[in-house]
This record gives structure tokens, sequence and C-alpha cells, in this order.
């Protein structure tokens, strides 16, 4: 069995999203440098792509909370009205965007009117652009020239961490013990990591248990693996970041 290191449950996350919340460690330190180098990018938009749950979503917001950059979720809008209020811009996620020749031409159409202004916008994705679905290939070829900040799979420490917070923001303290039993058994993944606190939340509620080997012993039994059936996707990350 692989053994356990010490690991600190004191790491002071909270639910807010400051860079104050965002763990840093060798899986996204890439991710984190490019944002610590704005402005100072080599193109109008910085690519920002990992799984799910890996806490892409935060740290945009950290950069957009350092810049004054307006964020974009929603597709089908125009250029113009994206970029209408002079800011730099965060659209999480692109990934909806591409694969359509409407909303392709309008994120090709956004990205000179950035660069015309002097303006960058931050996209993040879960597939680098030389892997994603391109159907306009005026915008795929700018996108895969574009800078690519990737996070990668977590190691043993920032898993603990992304663990602690996400039971920290359920208001729930897990023990060393707990921890320490989880980390061997459980995937290796982002969203592996959100399945399971969001399960041990609900089952402590609905059984009044607390979450201790015993019950996460249940839990990762019941689902001999996979991941709990709701996704990281719909829990609100704030992500995570320690993801």
């Amino acid at each position: 069995m692989k053994t356990s290191t010490q690991i600190p449950l004191d790491l002071g996350f909270r639910v807010a999203q400051g860079r104050e919340d965002f763990f840093v460690a060798p899986s996204n330190l890439d991710a984190v440098s490019w944002i610590d180098r704005w402005p100072d990018w080599p193109a109008p938009v910085l690519v920002l792509e990992g799984p799910p749950g890996c806490g892409k979503t935060h740290l945009a917001r950290v950069w957009a909370a350092r810049t004054g950059a307006a964020c974009q979720d929603k597709e089908g809008q125009s250029a113009e009205t994206l970029s209408a209020g002079g800011t730099h811009l965060v659209i999480d996620p692109m990934d909806p965007w591409i694969g359509a020749i409407e909303s392709e031409t309008i994120l090709f159409h956004l990205y000179n009117i950035l660069k015309e202004s002097g303006r960058t916008a931050l996209v993040t994705m879960q597939t680098p652009p030389a892997a994603a679905p391109f159907v306009l290939p005026d915008l795929a070829s700018r996108l895969r020239a574009a800078p690519l900040a990737s996070i990668r799979a977590p190691d043993d420490t920032l898993l603990a961490a992304i663990l602690v917070k996400l039971f920290s923001d359920r208001q729930i303290k897990v023990g060393q013990d707990v921890l320490a039993y989880i980390l061997p058994r459980m995937e290796r993944s982002f969203e592996a990591a959100h399945a399971l606190a969001h399960a041990a939340d609900r089952a402590s509620l609905v059984q009044k248990r607390p979450v201790s080997v015993p019950l996460i012993r249940e839990i990762l039994a019941s689902t001999s693996g996979n991941q709990a059936d709701e996704s990281a996707e719909d829990i609100s990350t704030e992500d995570t970041a320690a993801g």
C-alpha cells in the first residue's frame, strides 16, 4: 500500500476565489506563471487549458480581478457586444463556441478587435487548440499560435489541498486519517475530487454521520471507482483551484 505523506490541514482556503485561495503546485505552475506574466503576453489571447474542475475558472477570475476584465460565459453574442466595454475579456469556457462557423466567426472578429485596440483576452478550454475541432481556418491558426497555459493532472499534495478546500467550502473539517485513506484509493483527477467531496457531503447530511473513514469507504465501494452521479462541472468551483 502506498505510504501517505503528512499533509497540513490548515491551508487557509476560503470559498472566495482570490489569488490567496489558489494552491500553487507543479501541475499548475506554468498556468500561474503566465497569469503573473501579464501584460507581457506575445499575443492578444492566452489559452488556459485543462480538465474539468482543475481551477481554470478560479485562475481566470484571479486574472480578471487583477486586470478589470469582463467575464463572458455565453456564446452567440456579437464581437462588438463582447468588446463594447472597452476592457480586457475572459471567455470561460470557450469550448461551446468551437465547431460552428457563426460563433467562430464572432471569435475571429473579436480577436482582431482586441489586437487593434491593444487589449487582451484569457480563454479557457478543456481541449488544447491543437486538438480542437475548429471549422474556421483563420481562427484555428491564430488560437493554435497563441500562448498556451496548461494545467496537468494533480499530484498527491495538490489533490489533498483540493479535497481540504472542497470539504471546507461545505463547512466540513476532515481529519488526516480521512485524507490518508482517500489519496491511495481515489481516481487521480480533479473531477474525482469534486465528485467525492460532493458525494460525501450528501451522504453525511442524509445519514447524519460525520465524514470519516468508514463513510468514505462506503462511498468509494458504492461507486466502484467511478465518479459520483453528479459531475464536478455541476458543482460551483470556485473553483477550486486549488483548481
